[in-house]
Parts: C-alpha cells; sequence; structure tokens
C-alpha cells in the first residue's frame, strides 16, 4: 500500500502505463511486419521470422525505441505506418481520472517514456496528456533507455526531484529494476499492460490493478 504522504514527484511511463499497449504490441508483431512482407513481395511467416530475431537483439536498448533506426534498417516509413492503425492508441481505464486527481492533490507529474518524440507525438493527437502533466520527457532527449542508470542520472540533473520522495509507474520491470537501483523508494508496476493480453506476474512488484482506486487512495489524503 503507497504511503501517499510521503509522495511529492509521481514519474509515469507512457506505453502500458498510461495507454494501452495493445497498439504497440500490434503494430509490432502483426501490422509492422504484414508491412514488410508486402515491400519485399513475400509471406507474413517469412518477414516475422526476419523481424523478429532483428528486435530481440536491441530489446532494450535505446534503437529499439527509436523510429529513425527502424526506418533506416527497414525501408519502411514507420511513422506513416503507425498512423495507419492510430485508431487502436486508447488510454488505458480510469488513467485520465487518475491524472486529474494527481493534478488536484498539488503533486508534479512527468511522464517520461522510451519512445522517439514522433511516436509520442501520434499518441498525443489522439489522447490528452498535455493537460494533467507538467513535462513530458523521451529518453531519446537524453540518448539514454530508461533500463540504463545514465538516464536516471540525466534526468535528475534535468529535472532535480527526490527519489525518496517519488513514485514510478511503468510496465517493464527491467525499467523499474533500475529505478530502484538508482534509488526511486515508491514503485508499482502495471499487471495487464495490453488489454487484449494476459496478465502477468509482477514478481517482487506492487502492481496497479485498478487506477480509480488508486486515485480514490491519492484523494483521500489528509487535507486533500
Amino acid at each position: 500500500m503507497l504511503n501517499w504522504n510521503m509522495i511529492d514527484t509521481v514519474l509515469l511511463d507512457m506505453d502500458g502505463t498510461l495507454l494501452d499497449l495493445h497498439f504497440d504490441n500490434h503494430f509490432w508483431l502483426e501490422h509492422m511486419p504484414a508491412c514488410y512482407a508486402r515491400h519485399h513481395g513475400q509471406s507474413v511467416d517469412w518477414a516475422k521470422a526476419e523481424l523478429y530475431p532483428m528486435m530481440q537483439a536491441i530489446q532494450g536498448q535505446l534503437e529499439w525505441y527509436c523510429l529513425d533506426y527502424w526506418t533506416r534498417e527497414l525501408g519502411l516509413p514507420i511513422v506513416e505506418l503507425k498512423r495507419e492503425i492510430a485508431h487502436l492508441i486508447s488510454l488505458r481505464p480510469d488513467a485520465d481520472l487518475f491524472l486529474q486527481t494527481l493534478q488536484q492533490t498539488g503533486r508534479e507529474v512527468v511522464l517520461i517514456t522510451n519512445a522517439h518524440r514522433d511516436s509520442l507525438s501520434l499518441k498525443l493527437e489522439r489522447v490528452e496528456l498535455r493537460t494533467w502533466i507538467q513535462r513530458l520527457i523521451s529518453s531519446h532527449d537524453y540518448g539514454y533507455p530508461k533500463e540504463t542508470q545514465a538516464f536516471w542520472h540525466a534526468l535528475q540533473a534535468d529535472m532535480p526531484f527526490d527519489p525518496e520522495r517519488t513514485l514510478f509507474i511503468d510496465d517493464s520491470l527491467s525499467v523499474l529494476r533500475s529505478a530502484r537501483d538508482y534509488g526511486i523508494a515508491h514503485l508499482l508496476a502495471v499487471r495487464e499492460p495490453d488489454s487484449r493480453g494476459a496478465r502477468r506476474d509482477t514478481e517482487e512488484f506492487e502492481a496497479v490493478e485498478d487506477y480509480a482506486e488508486l486515485a480514490l487512495a491519492a484523494r483521500l489524503l489528509p487535507g486533500s
């Protein structure tokens, strides 16, 4: 159970945390391979056999999240292909209620994402986040993914915060472990980042089950 009286800053991931991960999973695992197959006049199974090892080889590295990298490597207009299925971009249930509550309680709320700036811009066209969040930071701004300690040091230099009084929510366990190593005291994982996927074991981390419940807990602080 979170002690909201000990939290001044809330850092939030985007994909799989505030937004349904179904868009990203569908794009990388289905839509993009289908486009790659058409581009080469091959089958989708062929494309997946080509692409999946490429993705796995750089998972967790900044290139994995970089749309410029994939555009260059694959010879495909990745941003335009994402736009073709942009109707799948959506907030997770009650994420907007949670964000509104955080703003009302006066906390600093910052989005920190590994998403490329072009991907972030596309998603902001479809969902409202700017109203509730003070800053929108991409790891590409610093040149390090959130999986690395260098990211957290760069974030601290850019936006000083007290790790002991910070809550961070992310759907990636490797990112949460990196944040824990840096010293962030309050950590939550996400049990079901993809609304059409299976519920996950979040291992050593407590998990967000219901943003409405989390919002209520934050609202019921003494003096709120």
